[in-house]
C-alpha cells in the first residue's frame, strides 16, 4: 500500500517546495479548461473521455497542492495527500476515492482499450472542480503551514 512515508522517498514523489498560488490559478484554469474540451467529446470516446474526466479532477486536485506548496509526480501519492486532506478537514470525504475510481478507469480504457462506459454527470465533475477553487481561495497561511507540519511529521 502506498503511503505518505513512502512518496516522500520516491524522486518524484512528494516534495515540499514553497506554495505557489500562480501555478495553483493555472492548474484550476487548466481543469477549467478541460471541463469544456469534456464538452465536445462525451459521446465520441470512452478512452478520451475517460483520461479527460480524470485529468479533470487530478488537475484541481494539484492545484490545491500547488497553493499548499506540494509538488508531487506520482499520481498514487497525489491520491495519497487526498486522503490525508480528506482526513484533516480540509477537502470533501470522497474525493480521493472519486480519483482513484477514475484513475483506474482511465488506465482500463487508456492502456488495456477496455472501453468501459465512463459515468458522467457533467455537473457533478463541475462541482468537483469549483469546490476545490473555493478551497484555493480560502486557505489561510495557517491552514497551510498546518497541513505542512502534518506531512512532514507523516
Amino acid at each position: 500500500m502506498v503511503t505518505i512515508k513512502w512518496c516522500k522517498m520516491q524522486k518524484k514523489g512528494i516534495q515540499l517546495i514553497e506554495p505557489n498560488d500562480n501555478l495553483s490559478r493555472e492548474y484550476i484554469q487548466t481543469a477549467e479548461e478541460t471541463l469544456d474540451v469534456l464538452k465536445h467529446i462525451m459521446s465520441k470516446s470512452k478512452v478520451w473521455l475517460a483520461t479527460t474526466k480524470y485529468y479533470c479532477e487530478y488537475f484541481a486536485i494539484y492545484s490545491l497542492l500547488m497553493k499548499i506548496g506540494i509538488k508531487c509526480e506520482i499520481h498514487e501519492c497525489t491520491i495519497v495527500l487526498c486522503s490525508l486532506l480528506e482526513e484533516n478537514g480540509v477537502i470533501p470525504a470522497g474525493f480521493s476515492e472519486i480519483l482513484e475510481k477514475d484513475k483506474q478507469l482511465r488506465i482500463d480504457n487508456q492502456y488495456y482499450l477496455k472501453n468501459r462506459d465512463v459515468p458522467l454527470k457533467y455537473n457533478e465533475l463541475l462541482n468537483f472542480v469549483l469546490k476545490v477553487k473555493d478551497i484555493c481561495s480560502k486557505l489561510t497561511k495557517e491552514e497551510i503551514k498546518k497541513i505542512r507540519e502534518i506531512i512532514n511529521k507523516s
